[in-house]
Order: C-alpha cells, then structure tokens, then sequence
C-alpha cells in the first residue's frame, strides 16, 4: 500500500494519477486488493506457456493510463521472472513506473540488486525474507525506492546527522502507514539479528532456501506434475495432475499431510494455475526435515493410487475433521468457535503412516500435536 501510494503522489504531482495498475497472473494474490485500494482499476496480464510474463502482451497493454506495473520477482510459480528488464523498457517511454513485490526476496537478497533490474519501488517482509518464516508474531515490512520518490515518503521520518537522531517533516502527500512509530518492533529486533547471525548480504539464507526447494523437486519430479521446466528458486511448483486420475485433487493431499504431522502446502497461488501444490521448504530446514517431508509426500501420492478414499477423507487423526472452509471464511464463528464444534475421534486410518513422522517436530509442521 505505502509503494502505491507513493506512485500515486508521485504521479499526481506530474498532473495525472492515471487509472489503471497491470498485474500478470503470477504476481502475488494481494497485488490486485492493493491496487483497488489506492484507487486504481486492475489489467490482468497472462502468463506464456514458460510461466513468464507475456511480452508482447506486456508491450499492447503498456500505455499512458498505467500508473505502474507490479510484478513478483521471482513469480508465485518459483521462477525468476526474466522480463523484469525488459518490463521496464516499455514502461519507460509511457511514464509507468515499476513495482516489485519483494515477498520472495528470499531467493534473492545477497544476490541481485533490484535496482538493477529497473525497479522504482518495492516492499521487503521482515517477517519472512529476514528472519524464519513462521517465526514472526505479527508483521512487518519496509519500502525501497529509487529517488524520484523520496519526497513523497509518508511523514514523520527519522533521520540521523553526525550522531544525532531526531523527527523530520516532508512535503508528503499521506501520513504514516501505523499507528505505531517503529511499526512492530518485535519483528524488527528478529530481522536485525537475523541479518547480523548471517553475515552482509544474507546470501548463505538465500541459497539454502534456494537449495532446499530444488532437492525436494529433484525428489518428486514424476510423483507429481510439474507443469513448468524452468529451474526453480526459493520454492517449487507442482500440479495434482497425476492424482486426479483417482479423483485426488491439491486440497485432499493438504489435509492427508496433517495426518503425517505437516503443516499443509499452500494451495491458493498461483491464482490461475489448477491444482496447485506451492511447497517452500525455506532457508530453515534441515536435510533430516526436507527428506521426512519428501517421504511424506510420496506416501500420500501412493495412498492415492493405491487407495484414493483414504486420502480424500483426510485428516484422519485431528481433534476436528474437515470444515466448510468457504462457510467459514464467509460466516465466521468466533467466539468460542472451537467449544462450538463436535470433537469427533481419530478413524482406523490414523495409524496408517510411519511413527517417525508423528514423533518429528519441524518449523513447518503443525504447532500443537495432532
């Protein structure tokens, strides 16, 4: 939100705010809710059939109605957008200005500059990128950008002149984007020590996490589709292609995963892409937990062929089974919502997988026992 209105003020003081935002498909889900927000209309961008941003799509789309393109670098898919240059060339010409969503800097930081790759702004999660993943209580990020920008950082701001810090004001065209000063100050302490446990640049997290993501691909290629062959970054890909054959779809291999004492994969991006299975082992994981995963995986693929109910009827082994989730994210009940829910017992099939995987702990995994 601060990057886009940072656009806006800046573009509003060149006489025209401009009315629309483009987004390929890959880019991040909050992408689009945070253009409307600041009170742009949104153009879709398809991906090519590699995954990556159409260009000459791009090049049809680009014109003196687009305040800027967002674009997430490396993309939902788990692979290094190759346009982001020449992105930036066509929006050059027509006074866009470019946005990069700074959610997978983990696979980057300590190795490429997004400056570099004609980026104006862009957000960073310290949350995420600079400390583990599941660590952080709360969220918190900040907000580069290149020059042009500068005088429209929203106020107050603190600066720092031999030694001495103090509050200055700027002719910005919004305020602070929190209540708080500092935003989360607890994030922001666990960033700083993260930063300073790797060393300049964090490129040691950054390779880890780049590393752990390809051996597990490496491990699952043709357990699972993978629909695109370009080499995978911080996390990878797969489709429920092979398990829809038995009626298995992604959402049913998430929940048989809670059987085997993981926290599931995410299922909702990419957007566009059906059946989706995102995995992002991260920087934090040992080879011990990526090879109990990719074990569990395999499992459950042949769970799938072998005996498809058992898989689609999961989770077989927590205190609550299935839940209407689109009931739930619609009408929630929250006030002692868990009191309200019947508790119904683990089935004959809880026991149907290693004891190994019940007796693991993982930062990924679920926080409480099953």
């Amino acid at each position: 939100m601060t990057g886009l209105l940072l656009i806006r003020a800046y573009l509003e003081k060149q006489g025209n705010p401009r009315k629309k935002v483009l987004i390929p498909d890959s880019a991040h889900g909050t992408n689009p809710a945070t253009a409307v927000i600041a009170g742009y209309e949104v153009e879709n961008i398809k991906s090519e059939s590699h995954g990556q941003i159409d260009v000459e799509k791009l090049r049809e789309l680009v014109t003196e109605d687009v305040a800027a393109l967002m674009i997430t670098n490396p993309s939902t898919l788990g692979i290094f957008e190759q346009a982001s240059r020449k992105s930036r060339k066509f929006c050059t010409p027509k006074g866009a200005l470019l946005y990069m969503d700074g959610a997978n800097m983990n696979a980057l930081a300590g190795v490429t500059r997004p400056g570099d790759l004609g980026v104006d702004v862009m957000h960073l999660n310290l949350h995420k990128t600079f400390q583990p993943h599941t660590a952080a209580e709360g969220r918190s990020g900040s907000v580069a950008m290149k020059k042009i920008l500068e005088p429209f950082r929203p106020v107050p701001i603190l600066v720092e002149k031999r030694a001495a810090a103090g509050a200055r004001a700027r002719a910005a065209r919004f305020d602070r984007q929190g209540e708080a000063f500092s935003g989360n100050f607890g994030v922001l302490v666990r960033a700083l020590a993260y930063i300073l446990a790797y060393g300049p640049g964090v490129r040691q997290a950054t390779e880890d996490a780049v590393l752990n993501a390809n051996y597990i691909r490496k491990h699952l290629e043709g357990v699972f589709d993978l629909p695109y062959s370009l080499p995978s970054m911080h996390e990878v890909v797969f489709s429920d292609a092979i398990q829809k054959r038995n009626g298995v779809n992604t959402m049913d291999i998430a929940k048989r995963l809670i059987d085997y004492g993981f926290h599931p994969y995410t299922t909702a991006f990419p957007a566009d892409r059906p059946g989706r299975l995102m995995i992002e082992p991260t920087e934090s994981e040992s080879k011990e937990e990526c090879d109990l995963f990719i074990d569990a995986m395999k499992a459950i693929a042949d769970e799938a062929a072998t005996n498809p109910e058992l898989v689609k009827t999961a989770p077989h082994t927590t205190r609550v089974r299935r839940l209407d989730e689109v009931g739930a994210a619609r009408k929630p009940i929250l006030p002692g919502s868990l009191r309200q829910l019947e508790a119904k017992p683990p089935t004959k099939f809880g026991a149907r997988f290693p004891a190994r995987h019940r007796r693991a702990r993982c930062a990924f995994r679920l926080p409480f026992p099953c």
